[in-house]
């Protein structure tokens, strides 16, 4: 792979949209060719996976169901998005990718970290990130945050912003389990404002990218 690669992680309403915008910004102003996309649902397929793991009117998909579709939809995913991009050089921003899986399928629903992490070895055929932000903040500031957003663009919240906020700090703590691990995952401090957290990304990005 010719390309750079960048992943933003986080539980809900930590920010992720808002700073790969910025990040995308900053980055082809200094030149460089990139592309933004996100997991699940950026592909043609991804859409239809995306409606069957998200969309709350189907709750009776089981949590296994859940995990391996997450799985699946991935490796589409970088079949057509991901892997022609890097071949083309570019800088590739994902709004989630594999620890989103760890933490919230692993932590969050209790399977078995070490399994997910097969898993995901099977579907992205081991590709790794260069480099992965963790937004991190306090879930219950950030599904504030995320649920004030839905209500404003008058939308229906996902599967995910309505479960327990036991099961969001399980992901979080997943979350920073994972940084004290990855050496290519650098923790964000989120709680703070916008242009605050662009900074921390920021001087990381002039660190592992110019």
């Amino acid at each position: 792979m010719k390309g750079y690669f960048i992943t933003l992680e986080g539980v809900e309403g930590s920010g992720k949209s808002t700073q790969m915008n910025l990040i995308e910004e900053y980055l082809t102003g200094l030149g460089y060719q990139v592309i933004t996309t996100y997991e699940p649902g950026d592909t043609e397929i991804g859409k239809e996976i995306r409606e069957l793991l998200l969309n709350p009117d189907y709750d009776q998909l089981v949590s296994k169901a859940e995990l391996l579709l997450y799985c699946a939809e991935r490796a589409q995913h970088i079949a057509e998005v991901i892997k022609p991009a890097l071949e083309e050089g570019k800088i590739v921003i994902s709004d989630r990718y594999i620890d989103a899986t760890v933490a919230y399928q692993g932590y969050g629903r209790g399977f078995d970290v070490e399994l997910i992490k097969r898993l995901n070895w099977i579907a992205t055929d081991g590709l790794e990130p260069n480099l992965t932000l963790l937004l991190d903040i306090d879930p219950l500031h950030s599904l504030e945050r995320a649920k004030k957003v839905t209500e404003e663009a008058n939308l229906k919240g996902d599967k995910m912003e309505a479960e327990r906020i036991s099961f969001h700090n399980l992901v979080r703590e997943g979350y920073l389990t994972l940084a004290d691990s990855e050496a290519r995952i650098e923790l964000i401090n989120a709680s703070c404002s916008v242009v605050e957290v662009f900074n921390q990304i920021k001087s990381l990005l002039n660190k592992m990218v110019i």
